[in-house]
């Protein structure tokens, strides 16, 4: 079976690379933009410093903000009537993984509008062209959208997530400008940073994981763990490392899947809108726990990669609790809760489940998992 990896076709990285946007829009020909990009970000000035590029390179935009923290289908389609009705011929996403999902299936659609109910949109769809032409500037250090062939959207109807995999749709220039990060407050930095770290541990121990892809998860890890508390108390530093390392975290799992932690927070999320970040974390340690027979010595350079010491010296039991360890006491320093409790409720237990065991995600765990043995650590983490 042959291995596959997908990727941009630029990516820009490093303080001031935000000035590439209007260079690649102009070298490329493109005349007008659409930019994407929630409400927040624009309140808060983040947005104005790309167009103040655009500004700059005297390149037409309109703005799309209709955007929320876990982006509906009506999101995405009032965004598609709205890219529509702009004359754009390129889109600028610029925010988390909330801007650019919704970015990416408004371009998506765009270009292949037969998908225009979203729906049909859900697990890998057989869309024919790339997406319009996209530039992603992430303003968190997590989600990894601007890298990734994958997107997530809220059926609200439904009241569930779906997972979206495509490689048209997947960003030709990725901007990864850490300054543009700087000013995310600390419980999105922790929860967002946690976010990239289970990509990283998932991708690292998924079932298609193989040699590239373990170099990418590795130093993934590497860079999360020795970055992420002093990104979160704003060190110039540490935002620069995290920038790097959920890039390098996207490059992984988009092309090997994740798991079963990321298939459980999806419903999490969902059901209660609890930031994507935070579910992740939440969850981690115990599906670590879960998968931890499955994975054969992966744990060993796991714990190697958070800085754990000693690890040679270790049999395959200490280095497996060492490694659930570290990423315990990661998320627990950066204030992340270490249960459910106050989330999750014992009714919905049976429902996010199901959605859990019907997501895209949840077939490329190491361990086969059934309905039960989900139920079972949901009610673990209460």
């Amino acid at each position: 079976m042959a291995n596959r990896i997908v990727l941009n076709t630029v990516s820009y990285h490093g303080a001031g690379a935000i000035k590439e946007v209007a260079n690649e829009l102009t070298a490329r020909g493109y005349k007008k933009a659409f930019v994407c990009s929630d409400p927040d970000l624009l309140k808060f000035g983040v947005t104005q410093k790309v167009l103040s590029v655009l500004d700059e390179a005297k390149i037409p935009y309109v703005v799309f903000s209709d955007i929320k923290a876990n982006p509906t289908i009506e999101n995405v389609q009032l965004g598609v009537k709205a890219f529509e009705e702009s004359g754009a011929d390129a889109i600028v996403t610029i925010g988390g993984g909330s801007s650019m999902d919704t970015a990416k299936a408004i371009g998506i659609i765009a270009a292949n509008p037969e998908f225009a109910d979203v729906r049909s949109l859900e697990g890998v769809a057989p869309t024919k062209n790339h997406a319009v032409f996209t530039i992603a500037v992430p303003t968190t250090a997590g989600t990894a959208a601007e890298v990734t062939i994958n997107y997530v959207i809220t059926d609200v109807e439904k009241r569930r997530k779906f997972v979206c995999v495509d490689v048209n749709d997947i960003p030709e220039i990725a901007v990864v400008d850490p300054e543009m990060m700087y000013s995310m407050p600390k419980g999105l930095t922790a929860a967002t940073g946690m976010d990239a770290l289970t990509h990283a541990i998932e991708g690292l121990i998924t079932k298609s994981a193989w040699e590239m892809s373990d170099m990418f998860h590795l130093e993934a890890i590497r860079l999360i763990s020795k970055n992420l508390r002093a990104a979160v108390e704003n060190d110039q530093q540490g935002r620069n490392g995290m920038a790097l390392g959920q890039y390098i975290a996207g490059m992984g799992f988009s092309n090997v899947g994740l798991g079963i932690v990321h298939s459980m927070a999806h419903g999490l999320s969902a059901l209660y809108d609890t930031p994507h970040g935070v579910a992740c974390a939440i969850i981690l340690p115990t599906g670590l726990e879960f998968n931890q027979e499955a994975t054969g010595e992966k744990y060993k350079a796991l714990a190697e990669a958070m800085g754990v010491e000693n690890v040679s010296s270790m049999d395959q039991a200490a280095y497996r609790k060492a490694a659930i360890d570290a990423v315990k006491k990661l998320s627990a320093d950066v204030g992340i809760p270490a249960n459910l409790k106050g989330i999750l409720k014992e009714e919905d237990i049976d429902f996010l489940s199901e959605s859990a065991y019907a997501d895209a995600c949840r077939p490329g765990n190491p361990r086969d998992i059934s309905l039960d043995e989900i139920k079972a650590l949901y009610r673990s983490l209460l």
